[in-house]
This record gives structure tokens, C-alpha cells and sequence, in this order.
């Protein structure tokens, strides 16, 4: 897999979003389908850059901002741009429960620091998986609680 390609500007990990995945597990793209009200056929995702930034599934008329930004500065991730960090990365908390989209900072340092491939085979899923399903603690080391 390219995970350059499979990567969006932003730093979501497109080849870990389950609109992506959605494209060969028929029973994901069904459960998809059903929660936002679309036919199984327009529950799936190519990734942003396949799809030149607009996700038709998430009713995308065009391309995002932050694609049409890169694209106009010749550059392939954000944090290669003198304005990193800007607006368009701003976390928002009313879709932090249902959207990795607060993640796209901390992925882009993580890509910037370690190179795409090496983040995309080592981080990027535990990164999405800590931000849905990890609990915050100001003392855990190597991913383990301490206990007080």
C-alpha cells in the first residue's frame, strides 16, 4: 500500500478509516450505509487524494479546504507549510466523539518525526485507537497506567 498516497494532507489515515475499508468488507459498508442513511454503493471511501479531497459520502461538494490549500502550496502534508499549524487544523469538540479529525495534529508531528511509512505501519492505528477508546492519565509511561 502507498501510505503517502493513502495519507491525507491533514494527516488522517485514510487507509484505517472505515469508509475506506468499507470498500471490501461488505458488512461494514452495510452498517455505514444504514447509520447515515445511504445505499450501500455510496457508503465507501477511495481516501482523500484519490478522491482530489471531496468525500461524496460525507456530502462533500468539492474539495476540502485544507486539500485545495496543499494543493495551491505544492506541498504534500501540512506541516511542510511555513503556516503550520493554522486554522484549518483546528480541533472542534463537537464532532470530537464521532470524527479522528482532533488527531490531525498530533499525526502530522508523528509523520513529520518519523517518516510516513514508519508512522502508518507503527502508530497510526494506535494513535485512532487511543483517541476513541484510551483514557487520559497525566502519568502513564510507555503506554502502561502507573498505579498511585
Amino acid at each position: 500500500m502507498d501510505y503517502r498516497i493513502m495519507t491525507s494532507p491533514c494527516g488522517l489515515d485514510c487507509f484505517n478509516c472505515p469508509a475506506y475499508l468499507a470498500n471490501e468488507d461488505l458488512n461494514l459498508r452495510t452498517d455505514i450505509a444504514e447509520r447515515l442513511g445511504l445505499p450501500p454503493g455510496k457508503a465507501t471511501c477511495k481516501g482523500c487524494r484519490n478522491a482530489e479531497g471531496t468525500i461524496e459520502f460525507l456530502g462533500d461538494k468539492g474539495p476540502c479546504v485544507v486539500f485545495r490549500c496543499t494543493k495551491q502550496k505544492g506541498i504534500s502534508f501540512c506541516f511542510e507549510c511555513a503556516e503550520f499549524p493554522c486554522d484549518h487544523l483546528h480541533p472542534y469538540a463537537d464532532q470530537a466523539a464521532v470524527r479522528q479529525h482532533n488527531t490531525k495534529l498530533f499525526n502530522l508531528c508523528l509523520i513529520k518525526k518519523m517518516g510516513v511509512e514508519k508512522w502508518a505501519e507503527e502508530k497510526a492505528l494506535k494513535v485512532k485507537q487511543t483517541y476513541f477508546n484510551g483514557k487520559f492519565s497525566m502519568h502513564a509511561t510507555d503506554d502502561k497506567q502507573e498505579k498511585a
